[in-house]
């Protein structure tokens, strides 16, 4: 329990003297809220009201990770929340820094990243008559959106209930960001330091296990005991939910092949024997009986419906913690309402002795093998210049015998290209732009895997990507964390050889010039520039090896890659001239 002496807050000799007990203030109640929550890291952007808290956290031992923007130490907390089933804590400034820091907790909740952003702000008679005070907003209301719920502490007594209410809120149910607003004025108010501690605790049981009913589980059992190919599609959900072993037995027990969403990837290694990655397509086309785990029927899947689901009519199995889920976009024939471990082992239990579909796997095994095959060949074959696959087909190499290394992935063809080539074979071990497909988000969600996790980090990046948060390179070499940045550098975005129009150099490219290898030596890390696949895998073993902060910046043909990677159907074309000769 944080406490100040008297003589600390300003007492006259008078007070002094009358006063038999010690006293406590907002700044030392927040975070003695926050360690009794288990939080040692915050991440954040400091300055007024809220610098002391950087300086007081540390002061106890605690770590306090410093950015260069406050939207990448959100970045950085919402990973931190996905790989600790913690809420990650994002400290800001008021109004601009609220407001860098809200982009980062919306995408938390989107992506459901336990999350709680916490920012200093004007005092609300101010804010409410617009007085103009110092960085002025209504903070609350503008987050309530974007988040699962905003509060703002008005009483130092109510600092301790607050904390609690937004860690439930983060971790119960569907995960998600929640938004904390601290008046500046409360955090240097006081009150008896015994009082205080009195009004902190912990939450107990914050996100409880919700079990699925026995009738929503005899329906789905009867599903899929009558599917002839049947799939079970992971989602990040399922990553999250940390119950890798049931979701393994559930795949070997029933026998049925599975694919993994990208951050789902490595819950079940993409080299099991049933894993159908390689033969996507196909299993979601072909299947009768798709079995969601933890993934959403939203726009990566495409919404569940058309040319990418074939033109059979599919049943769908939906096991989701929030129940307006189901339904969202198809009709859901069997749901599962209900915790992923609990659905998961009420399956398996009600599933024991399932004949298995053996010549459905048989037949995805194949063609898995035979896209596999078709893949190995274009990463091995040698280009004048390095292409998206030789390049990535060297790293992938080179990570095979690194298992255990973390890979945080962004970009446009550098994540769909290392998405497909470069296999997790551990849980969480795989973080990339998530739900909303976010550019930008490299750099924070690297420093937190590094911090979080103890792993030596491989960030493979574009250099449109990178250029969103880049200068928190300087970040990674100020914490000597063991990251490897590797920014894949075609000269532009999605491509660089667009043709420029007299007047002025393409929307499109960026400076041929560029060098980000120099950039990171000028904030104190290691440098390379490599051209060819054998130069970037010697590269990267080195980076690895040394477990410093390096940043490898890796020559790629500008005529490498596609416009808007592989999403390019939802990219809209002027038709003006289309038809003209």
């Amino acid at each position: 329990m944080g406490a100040v002496s008297n003589n600390q807050v300003g007492a006259t000799v008078e007070e002094f003297q009358s006063r038999s007990t010690d006293l406590t203030d907002g700044f030392h109640l927040l975070m003695d809220a926050l360690e009794l929550n288990g939080i040692t890291n915050i991440y954040g952007l400091l300055g007024i009201p809220v610098t002391e808290i950087g300086r007081l956290w540390q002061a106890r031992g605690n770590n306090f990770f410093s950015f260069r923007n406050e939207q990448n130490a959100g970045y950085a907390a919402s990973v931190a929340g996905f790989l600790t089933r913690k809420p990650g804590i994002c400290l800001t400034v008021s109004a601009p820094g609220f407001l860098n820091g809200l982009s980062a907790l919306s995408n938390a909740t989107t992506n459901c990243f336990p999350m709680i952003l916490i920012s200093g702000s004007s005092e609300r008679e101010i804010v409410d008559l617009q007085q103009g005070d110092y960085e002025e907003m209504d903070q609350l209301n503008i987050a309530r959106p974007f988040c699962k719920a905003s509060f703002r502490v008005n009483r130092l007594q109510d600092i301790g209930i607050a904390v609690v209410r937004a860690v439930r809120t983060a971790l119960s149910g569907r995960p998600g960001g929640v938004y904390l607003d601290i008046p500046a004025r409360l955090l240097a108010q006081t009150l008896p330091a015994e009082e205080g501690k009195k009004s902190l605790f912990a939450p107990v049981d914050p996100a409880p296990a919700q079990l699925p009913s026995p009738e929503a589980v005899a329906r789905a059992v009867e599903v899929i005991k009558g599917a002839k190919k049947p799939l079970i599609l992971l989602g990040k959900g399922a990553s999250y939910a940390q119950c890798d072993a049931d979701i393994k037995a559930l795949i070997e027990e029933t026998g049925i092949p599975f694919t993994p969403m990208s951050m789902a990837k490595g819950v079940v290694s993409d080299t099991h024997p049933q894993c159908g990655a390689a033969a996507r397509s196909m299993v979601l086309q072909e299947s009768d009986v798709v079995i969601l785990v933890g993934a959403r029927l939203n726009w990566l899947l495409a919404h569940g419906k058309g040319k990418t689901w074939g033109n059979t009519t599919k049943k769908f199995v939906q096991i989701d913690i929030q129940a307006n889920e189901i339904d969202s976009n198809v009709p859901i024939t069997a749901p599962l309402v209900g915790d992923i471990g609990s659905c998961v082992n009420a399956l398996r239990v009600a599933l024991k002795g399932m004949a298995k579909p053996a010549e459905w796997l048989k037949a995805v095994s194949e063609k898995a093998s035979a896209s596999r095959a078709k893949l190995a060949v274009k990463l091995s074959t040698p280009t004048p210049m390095m292409n998206y696959f030789n390049s990535l087909g060297a790293i992938r190499d080179v990570l095979k015998a690194h298992p255990d290394t973390m890979v945080v992935n962004e970009g446009a063809n550098a994540l769909d290209n290392a998405r497909m080539i470069i296999d997790q074979y551990l849980p969480r071990h795989r973080v990339d732009t998530g739900t909303w497909g976010v550019m930008g988000i490299g750099m924070g969600s690297a420093v937190a895997a590094a911090v979080e996790t103890g792993k030596r980090v491989v960030a493979i990046s574009g250099d449109s990507a990178f250029g969103f948060s880049g200068m928190e390179i300087e970040t990674i070499t100020r914490y000597n964390l063991p990251v490897t940045v590797i920014v894949m550098n075609n000269g532009g975005v999605y491509r660089g050889d667009e043709i420029s129009p007299k007047h002025q150099i393409s929307c499109m490219q960026f400076n041929p010039n560029t060098r980000h290898d120099l950039l990171m030596q000028a904030v104190g890390g290691i440098g390379v520039r490599v051209t060819t696949p054998e130069e970037l895998a010697k590269a990267l073993e080195t980076s690895l090896a040394s477990g410093k902060p390096t940043l490898i910046e890796a020559i790629i043909d500008p005529a490498a890659g596609v416009e808007s990677g592989r999403i390019g159907n939802l990219n809209v074309v002027s038709q003006i001239g289309k038809n003209k000769a």
